[in-house]
């Protein structure tokens, strides 16, 4: 077993295989925000039901990742694990084209969401092996993602606008697919069980960097809970045109590519500490900004631009740290870990109270609520977030 890790370690990392599947998993979240919502209210859904659809696929956040995590660190079988997850994300999905009742849509969005959930947090450990000591390299591979996202957004638009919102289950469906397929393009032997000495799983969460990691990173994205699930309807409340509306949220996304261009350079000259800690401090400026000058377009733009701190910096920061404190087989629990506390948990958070609050207190009060998220993520990185001491 042993010469499967010595052969990682002369082989480069293969650089366009790893791109693609972040580019095909990203695209799927091109077309399902923007699309699968609209497309579920053409099939007469009402504004609850579409939301607890969706909501079903956060929750699963919390605990497939976690699940399929610890079977990957027991077998060392990474890429197999996320091929079959893809696979089968695919095949449950494909349920929508049977039937189109609620319970049944309710049975298709958590059986596939299982699956989908749990592919990536194993893929972003055995991209993190590929990459070995070059791991601020990492970024560079997962912008991809973010171009897939946006060639999906812009393009399934204008097939939308093309036909009509039928098209987008099929479009969906192809994506996974492809996902699959290129899932097959990665070597197995990266994601190989390392067996190197390893604290127990336990004593590593007790550490307070790990804790501080964690929960700042739910903290975050907790405050990305309004923009997320309100961004658009806010802007509509003062008359902006969904095409304006549509470029602001690929203006964001644009923004986090340039800065994944540049993390490979940022992140050794600066180191993870201070760029996380920047990051939430600009995070809550971001919130600020939405909040206090909605109607001026050109704050807007100068809000997305800041997408590049609040999620790229604060999530290619997070993977780094991850992979240094969870080693060994621990590696794909730590990034099941971060993915279920942060998007999982913290997005949930961030969503309902959100929806609990809009009427309530207002839109731009809603957005101040997320600055302060954002600052109190700022305090626990404060307190215990730093990098671990390396010989």
């Amino acid at each position: 077993m042993s010469p499967k890790h010595t052969q990682t370690q002369s082989h480069p990392p293969p650089y366009w295989r790893l791109s693609g599947f972040y580019f095909f998993y990203f695209a799927s979240l091109g077309a399902l925000l923007p699309y699968w919502n609209p497309y579920l209210k053409t099939l007469g859904y009402s504004s609850f039901q579409i939301g607890l659809l969706m909501a079903i696929v956060m929750a699963t956040k919390i605990v497939a990742p976690n699940i399929w995590g610890w079977i990957a660190d027991h077998t060392g079988r990474r890429m197999i694990i996320v091929r079959l997850a893809s696979l089968l994300s695919a095949l449950c999905f494909a349920g929508v084209f049977i039937g189109s009742s609620f319970w049944w849509l309710v049975i298709v969005m958590v059986t596939f969401s299982f699956f989908w959930n749990a592919s990536l947090p194993q893929f972003e450990a055995t991209t993190m092996n590929f990459l070995g000591r070059e791991t601020h390299r990492y970024n560079v591979i997962r912008m991809w993602g973010s171009i897939g996202f946006i060639a999906t957004a812009i393009g399934l638009g204008w097939l939308v606008e093309w036909l009509d919102l039928s098209v987008v289950p099929v479009v969906i469906l192809l994506i996974f697919f492809a996902i699959w397929v290129s899932s097959l393009t990665v070597p197995e032997y990266v994601a190989g069980h390392l067996h190197i000495e390893h604290e127990p799983l336990r004593q590593v969460l007790m550490r307070r960097e790990v804790i501080a990691l964690l929960l700042s990173c739910m903290l975050i994205q907790a405050s990305h809970g309004a923009y997320y699930t309100f961004y658009s309807i806010y802007l509509q409340d003062y008359d902006y045109s969904n095409s304006i509306i549509g470029q602001l949220w690929a203006l964001g996304v644009i923004a986090e590519i340039v800065l994944f261009v540049l993390m490979f350079r940022l992140l050794p000259r600066f180191g993870a500490r201070r760029l996380f800690l920047f990051a939430m401090l600009l995070s809550a400026i971001r919130w600020v900004m939405i909040a206090q000058w909605p109607e001026s377009l050109l704050w807007l733009v100068l809000a997305q631009l800041l997408h590049a701190a609040s999620f790229g910096i604060v999530h290619a920061v997070a993977i780094h740290l991850i992979h240094q404190f969870f080693t060994g087989k621990h590696q794909g629990r730590g990034q099941a870990l971060y993915s279920s506390t942060s998007f999982g948990v913290g997005g949930a958070l961030g969503s309902f109270l959100s929806g609990a609050l809009w009427q309530g207190i207002g839109g731009q009060n809603v957005f101040l609520l997320s600055a302060l998220f954002a600052l109190l993520a700022f305090v626990v990185a404060t307190w215990g977030v730093r990098e671990r001491e390396t010989s």
